[in-house]
């Protein structure tokens, strides 16, 4: 029953169980370091919380575990459970998580260390507490939460979303009239993606979790151990370099500070953040992306051409600026700052300085990361810009790849929209025209785009209704829709890169962020935010799905 490679006892497990088993033995890392470091104390709560969730997993597994029988007929379709297994874990495992954080804050209250672990593990990486406040442990908890959040979705984006058509693969199903080969097994219209057992019975969720978990942990774990050893070779500490590469690949954006990251290891460690930050822009560098491939090439992929475009437009935007002010009389002239020297050669310093603070700055955010560029503020300077907060909620909304750590409304969607207006002004042009490009460009120009367009409508809708919501306390628009933006885009460090309007209703105790973007929130603020987070990760699409049984696939 479980499968090449896949244990049977595991194959019978909830998946909800085996995400909090890996969980629960994680926590014994942290207790290693604060073994360490000397922290004793710090060290027994973590062992003793992960000693004491692995018994109660164990049991719950036990428990739950199906039967050979029923499990074969649980597999002969897609699992109706699948995406309230994913909200589930997205309720239930940050809580599991919260304790040794809420025992070592201990004026915190659970419920704020539940809000802080499920922004980590949705990969928001949104913070209520100060990061100079907080112990190096309790950074090394968050930044592993976020790290295994990411690998989640990475897994879970394959084996679970896939074969419901959500979270973006229902605008390239070709699954009609076509026979597809998945994990080396031919799979029929009636299952896409989902791979069959020995006795022909499509996988269980389980199933499918735990042997995509196996093809994809060892290429995350192996990047982040080589970014990890490049910034340590660059300069940066042990812990700061392996939260830094845990923040990288999950696009969580957390690390053991907020200065940026060329503070230490300057423009190479940007560099080499931003190479990895790549992974994030298209599927197919992870296993599991031929289901979402156009093109053979990668130059031609379409997700990666649509990243370049907007990166290239947003740079030179930023550094043409002050030179089209003084040419377009809507523009307010801008001067660009004083050279770094008093020479051309200064002068081009300062340019390529700026260049590159926003093209890294505006990868990051592309990615939902949320990291700058140490030479970001002078790019602001030399672009005259005041408040760029638009410019970055923009790109944090257009997102990263489909299926990846990144969050936003993804850049396949983006390129589908763009193909159906390109066509659309070519049969104004040309009625008689035939459009090419292949089935699957035909496909994202056609029913591709119109689902594309339908997951805008209801994005932007999810954005008004979360703005509302958040504005019925005493918060102003520009700080609601900042903080809405940042919490459905899964970008916690947008709140934190923008001037906000404090907030004072709430306290999240002595290592609260002074800065009061989020900590300073009423608790019922703070649970719409959460449910924004959870909805910008799993998308909307997806609960709806959850909410209309009847329009499941199968």
């Amino acid at each position: 029953m479980g499968g090449p490679g896949v244990p049977s006892q595991l194959a019978r497990l909830p998946v909800l169980v085996i995400a909090g088993l890996v969980l629960a033995l994680a926590m014994l890392i942290p207790a290693a370091h604060a073994e360490a470091v000397g922290e004793r104390r710090l060290a027994l709560l973590f062992a003793g919380t992960a000693a004491g969730q692995l018994v109660l997993w164990l049991m719950l597994g036990l428990a739950t575990s199906a039967r050979p029988a029923a499990s074969a007929r649980a597999a002969a379709s897609v699992s109706r459970g699948v995406l309230g297994t994913l909200l589930g874990v997205y309720a239930l495992l940050p809580l599991a998580a919260a304790v040794p954080l809420a025992a070592a804050l201990p004026d915190t209250g659970l419920f704020n260390a539940w809000w802080e672990m499920l922004s980590c593990m949705t990969t928001t990486g949104a913070s209520l507490y100060a990061a100079d406040l907080v112990m190096p442990t309790l950074h090394l908890w968050r930044g592993i939460v976020g790290w295994l959040g990411g690998l989640f979705i990475l897994t879970a984006a394959i084996a679970l979303m896939a074969p419901m058509r959500v979270g973006g693969f229902e605008i390239m199903d070709r699954s009609t009239g076509s026979d597809r080969r998945v994990d080396g097994i031919a799979a029929p219209a009636a299952a896409p993606l989902a791979s069959r057992d020995r006795a022909g019975h499509p996988d269980a969720p389980a199933q499918r979790l735990i042997r995509w978990g196996l093809a994809i942990a060892p290429a995350y774990a192996g990047l982040t151990a080589a970014l990890w050893a490049g910034l340590v070779i660059l300069g940066q500490g042990a812990l700061g370099a392996l939260l830094r590469a845990m923040g990288t690949l999950s696009t969580s954006g957390i690390g053991l500070n907020a200065r940026p990251i060329g503070s230490t290891g300057g423009v190479a460690a940007e560099l080499l953040v931003a190479l990895f930050l790549l992974a994030a822009l298209s599927r197919r560098v992870w296993p599991g992306g031929d289901e979402l491939r156009t093109s053979d090439r990668l130059r031609h992929d379409p997700e990666l051409r649509v990243a370049a475009g907007l990166l290239a437009l947003v740079t030179l935007t930023l550094v043409l600026r002050p030179f089209l002010g003084a040419f377009l009389a809507e523009l307010q002239p801008v001067l660009p700052p004083e050279p770094a020297a008093p020479d051309l050669g200064g002068g081009l310093a300062r340019a390529a300085a700026a260049a590159w603070g926003s093209l890294f700055t505006a990868l990051s955010f592309l990615t939902t990361t949320g990291w700058t560029s140490i030479h970001w503020e002078g790019a602001r300077a030399w672009a005259g810009l005041t408040a760029p907060g638009l410019m970055l909620a923009g790109l944090a909304i257009m997102g990263g790849g489909v299926a990846t750590t990144a969050g936003g409304v993804k850049l396949l969607r983006v390129f589908a929209l763009a193909l159906h207006a390109r066509r659309e002004l070519d049969r104004i042009v040309h009625p008689a025209s035939v459009a090419g490009g292949g089935p699957a460009i035909r496909r994202l120009r056609g029913p591709g785009a119109y689902l594309a367009f339908i997951f805008f409508m209801v994005f932007a809708l999810s954005i008004m209704a979360t703005i509302a919501l958040v504005s019925l306390r005493a918060v102003t628009l520009e700080t609601a829709t900042i903080l809405s933006v940042a919490a459905l885009t899964n970008t916690g460090p947008l709140a934190e890169a923008i001037p906000l309007i404090p907030v004072y209703e709430g306290s999240v105790g002595i290592a609260g962020s002074p800065w009061q973007g989020w900590a300073g929130l009423a608790p019922a603020t703070k649970a719409v935010l959460a449910a924004a987070m959870v909805a910008g990760r799993l998308e909307m699409l997806a609960i709806l799905a959850l909410l209309t049984p009847g329009a499941w696939r199968h």
